[in-house]
Formats: C-alpha cells, structure tokens, sequence
C-alpha cells in the first residue's frame, strides 16, 4: 500500500473533455470525481472485488481486491492518469506479494520505443511496455507528456 503522485492538470478527462472553457460546469464534487473514476475502472474492463474511491483535494484512495500485482498497477495508473488526480493512495489487496513494475512518466518527445530503448537497450521492446499499460493505452503512438506507464 502506497501513494503515488502524478500531475493533475495532465491525463484523461473526465468531465466536459469536447467542450470549450466556457461552456463547461463548475468544478466537479469530490463525490462526482469519486464516482467518473470508479466509472474509468470499470470502463477500461479492470477487475477489482468491492471496489471503493473516494476523493478529497485531488487524492484518490481506491480499495477492493484485485487478482495480481499488473491488475493493481493498472488500476492505480487508470486513477492517477486521469485530469485532477495528483495523488493515488493505494489500499489495494492482492492475494500474492510480487514485485512492483518500474514506472515512468513520460517526457516530451519520449516514444514507446525510445522508452524501450532505455529500459531494455532495444527498442523493440515496445510492445511489452504497451501490452503491460493495457487497457490504458489503445495504441503504442498514443502517448504524451506527463502520464505515467507501467515498465515490466
């Protein structure tokens, strides 16, 4: 169990993601915000038992039970990449310790392939950073500054 940051003002939208300033509501509630990011979880098809967020002062705690330490990982990551979370407090359980990913938060002009070229010294290694940010990820070009990755 652990807190994550990320960058708050980067990720994926939740609220009025097509609409121009002007024309957007107010702030969501922390309750709204709890309520799209457990919505995002589910949406990108992660398992989580008794699935439980709640949000004050962009911290996310989220809590239930997952199956693996990946599944656990990608639902931190669904989480914290997402607009208004700086923070993630994961209180997930896992039935098996195992150890955690690396993860990396990517930087202007960063590919997956220069990423892999980093980790792994072969750039061609991509996919297996891609395949381990799935669901979150839909296609490997599809990244961009400030989100952060999983790296097995």
């Amino acid at each position: 169990m652990s807190i994550f940051s990320f960058l708050k003002d980067v990720g994926d939208k939740l609220f009025g993601g097509g609409k121009a300033p002007a024309a957007q509501a107010s702030a969501p509630t922390d309750e709204e915000m709890a309520k799209a990011l457990a919505a995002r979880v589910q949406d990108l098809g992660l398992k989580v038992e008794d699935l439980s967020i709640s949000f004050s002062g962009h911290k996310a705690t989220v809590k239930g039970r997952v199956s693996s330490q990946a599944e656990r990982e990608k639902v931190v990551l669904a989480i914290g990449n997402s607009e208004g979370v700086a923070e993630v407090d994961d209180q997930l359980a896992v039935p098996q310790a195992e150890p955690q990913a690396k993860f990396y938060t990517v930087v202007k002009g960063d590919t997956l392939s220069k990423i892999s070229q980093q980790f792994y010294k072969d750039a061609n290694q991509y996919v297996k950073i891609f395949e381990a940010n799935k669901p979150m990820l839909a296609h490997p070009d599809k990244i961009y500054p400030g989100q952060v990755l999983r790296i097995p």
